[in-house]
């Protein structure tokens, strides 16, 4: 009897640590959550595409606006890598134009980075989320999407803005 309770708990054991072993090594979905206030951090640049000749106008026509934290700013301003708890957001407007004018229109994504060098190990210590128009709940299915262009960016952190002074 005691034969068969040894047995018993080793099975659960096994069966255990390879649970833990296969979630481990789940794809691990982005926790960012909506950065409430992020226009009263630095502005880091704005932007506009505007014309076909731009090699991302088909993904990104509009006016770009981009901010970064306080925690990422002096990393910004000296072209350091950014510590955890550094963000940058990205919102891109559509265009409306006006007689001499070109405004925004109504915002078509709000994009997140947040940097977390173990939890976003996969993806350069960057994990990014999306806010379709103006909603609270993020839409990015798969990280990777946003990392595999800003791997081009590797040499800086994988951030794309540079510091204007």
């Amino acid at each position: 009897m005691a034969s068969n309770n040894k047995i018993t708990f080793l099975v659960v054991l096994v069966l255990v640590a390879g649970a833990v072993t296969l979630f481990g090594q789940a794809p691990k979905k982005s926790v960012i959550s909506y950065p409430v206030g992020y226009r009263k951090w630095a502005h880091v640049k704005s932007m506009v595409i505007f014309g076909k000749d731009h090699k991302l106008f088909n993904q990104f026509e509009g006016l770009h606006n981009v901010y970064v934290n306080d925690i990422g700013w002096p990393s910004l301003q000296q072209g350091r890598v950014y510590p955890d708890g550094s963000m940058l957001a990205f919102e891109l407007f559509a265009l409306k134009s006006s007689p001499g004018a070109i405004e925004s229109g109504p915002r078509k994504f709000l994009a997140v980075m947040r940097k977390n060098s173990k939890l976003y190990a996969d993806t350069g210590g960057w994990g990014f989320e999306v806010f379709q128009g103006y909603q609270s709940e993020g839409s990015l299915k798969d990280m990777k999407q946003c990392f595999n262009c800003h791997a081009s960016k590797k040499a800086k952190d994988f951030v794309f803005s540079d510091f204007a002074q």
